[in-house]
């Protein structure tokens, strides 16, 4: 993804190929079907694969950098896009995380590293990087494979210990489970 709606991408004989959309929308909608297709196409999904939406702008986060972030989680069915699990895009909170703090699911902390402030992303998390054989009952059924498409709001460097506009955050209010291996063991900064 390229800014002023391109994509640019390589073919499977090394071409390097440009295509300019009429939309950030459809350059959008495009690098989203790129990102099923990959996973389609995968004999066997065993890590998280990861395609930029749009690339935000400052330094990408790093292992210990805080993130303000708004998402949408589908379930993985009939090799695409099944029902919503938990979004937080319409609610007045959005999740806060510190990557590598181990309080999300491994596929966020995987799928998020370089994402920088402004910038979206699309993931697909296999099992073994979301939920697993257990899943979350009601919510997400045992070894789905889970969709993510996540936009990072704020982010909070390491290295600047000062805060970005001096707010105080406060966790989530919401109980659902997504990206939260479990509801009660996420806590402020």
């Amino acid at each position: 993804v390229q800014p002023n709606n391109y994509s640019t991408f390589y073919d499977d004989q090394r071409q390097n190929w440009s295509i300019m959309f009429e939309s950030e929308k459809a350059a959008m909608d495009f690098s989203k079907q790129v990102c099923i297709a990959k996973c389609n196409s995968s004999p066997v999904l065993d890590s998280v694969l990861s395609q930029d939406l749009l690339l935000g702008e400052g330094q990408g986060a790093e292992g210990g950098d805080s993130l303000e972030v708004a998402y949408t989680g589908w379930l993985f069915q009939n090799n695409g896009l099944g029902q919503v699990f938990d979004s937080n895009v319409n609610k007045d909170k959005l999740l806060r995380l510190k990557l590598g703090s181990g309080k999300v699911i491994k596929g966020w902390e995987e799928g998020m590293m370089g994402m920088k402030k402004g910038g979206r992303r699309y993931l697909i998390i296999p099992p073994a990087w979301a939920y697993g054989a257990q899943g979350v009952a009601g919510r997400v059924p045992p070894d789905s494979t889970l969709v993510f498409e996540v936009e990072v709001r704020r982010v909070k460097l390491v290295k600047d210990c000062s805060g970005s506009d001096g707010q105080s955050v406060s966790s989530r209010d919401s109980p659902a489970p997504s990206p939260v291996p479990n509801s009660d063991g996420f806590s402020a900064d």
